[in-house]
């Protein structure tokens, strides 16, 4: 099932089961120019999964995933887990209010680098929510947490 919008490409991966390509349909916007193919799956009713591909070209001087990078992945799996979890298309127009970040290890290229996002509330106007940045098999590579707080569109 495809849920392709005007801005993006939402639809099962053929190369990744189970999951869904999160990408703007402007590939010449920062998601796809700087993070590059990224996917989102649903964990569970209030939790979701947001990959991305580390490579070269995201790390800093010590070969390590750039801290500028976690904290895009961050914000981009706010607004994927909103749009997966509770509104789909209408999240389109949601801007992020706050977003704070605990770094606690270093990612590394060439493994999937994962955001895991729990919404914690939704509110007519607020979604709260939490996430940890996780890398490796079973997650065993902690890389930062965070929270974040996302105001949906106005009805204009």
């Amino acid at each position: 099932m495809s849920e392709d919008s005007r801005d993006f490409r939402y639809a099962p991966d053929p190369d990744h089961p189970g999951w869904h390509s999160w990408n703007l349909s402007d590939d010449t916007r920062f998601n796809a120019q700087t993070m590059g193919h990224m996917l989102v799956r649903r964990e569970a009713d209030r939790l979701c999964r947001v990959r991305m591909f580390p490579e070269r070209r995201h790390t800093n001087l010590l070969d390590m995933v750039h801290g500028a990078v976690t904290l895009a992945l961050m914000d981009i799996s706010l607004f994927a887990a909103m749009r997966t979890l509770l509104m789909g298309d209408a999240a389109a127009g949601s801007v992020t209010l706050e977003l704070s970040s605990q770094f606690i290890g270093a990612g590394k290229p060439g493994v999937p680098l994962d955001a895991v996002v729990e919404i914690m509330r939704e509110t007519r106007r607020m979604v709260f929510l939490r996430g940890m940045i996780v890398q490796g098999e079973s997650d065993e590579n902690l890389v930062a947490s965070f929270s974040g707080i996302v105001r949906k569109p106005s009805g204009k």
